[in-house]
C-alpha cells in the first residue's frame, strides 16, 4: 500500500497499461503526422513531462520537443483558465505542425487558454494530446485530439501528476484518499 501526506493511494492505472496506451498513441500520432516537414512537440510544464518523454520515443519521425511552463493564477484553488506563461516556448512554431501534450484535461479552461496562446504563433497545424481526461469536470467545451485514458472525477497522483511535487515519481496512476 502507497501513502502520501498519510493519504492512502488507489492503482487506478497500472503501469503496464500506461505503457500500452502510450504506444498506441504515438503510433497513432505517427501516421497523423508522418507526412509534417516540420514536427514540434510541446509539453506542457511540470506536470506531463514524463509523459512527453515516453510519447516522442514511440514516434519514429523526425521531431523536436520543446516545453511551455504556465500557471494559471488567482486564489483560488481551481484553475481560473488565466494562464501567466512562465517560460514561453524557445522554438518558433510558425508554420510548422505542432503537438500540444498536457498530463490531465479536467475543467478545459487553462488547456483552451494554452491552446488560443499558441495558435497566435501560427503554426501549420496544431494538436493536442492529453495523457488522462475528466470529462466530468469540463467548463468550456473542448476535448484532445488524442486521449490516454478517461478517468473518474479524483485527485490523481503518479506518471508526472503530483500533490505538492509529491507522486511524480510513481510509475502508475493512483486515486489519493480512496
Amino acid at each position: 500500500m502507497k501513502e502520501i501526506r498519510g493519504k492512502k493511494l488507489t492503482l487506478l492505472i497500472k503501469q503496464d497499461d500506461i505503457e500500452r496506451r502510450v504506444r498506441e498513441l504515438g503510433e497513432k500520432i505517427q501516421e497523423d503526422f508522418k507526412d509534417s516537414e516540420e514536427f514540434i512537440v510541446v509539453g506542457l510544464l511540470k506536470g506531463a513531462f514524463v509523459f512527453v518523454a515516453d510519447l516522442v520515443r514511440t514516434i519514429n519521425l523526425p521531431l523536436k520537443v520543446d516545453f511551455l511552463w504556465v500557471s494559471s493564477y488567482g486564489q483560488s484553488m481551481e484553475s481560473s483558465g488565466n494562464i501567466k506563461v512562465v517560460k514561453d516556448l524557445d522554438t518558433d512554431i510558425e508554420g510548422k505542425d505542432v503537438l500540444l501534450v498536457d498530463d490531465i484535461l479536467d475543467t478545459g479552461l487553462t488547456l483552451k487558454e494554452i491552446y488560443e496562446f499558441l495558435k497566435l504563433k501560427n503554426p501549420a497545424r496544431l494538436k493536442t494530446c492529453v495523457f488522462l481526461d475528466k470529462k466530468g469536470r469540463r467548463e468550456v467545451e473542448f476535448e484532445a485530439d488524442y486521449v490516454g485514458f478517461e478517468v473518474p472525477n479524483k485527485f490523481l497522483v503518479g506518471y508526472g501528476l503530483d500533490w505538492g511535487e509529491l507522486g511524480r515519481n510513481l510509475p502508475g496512476v493512483y486515486a489519493v484518499g480512496d
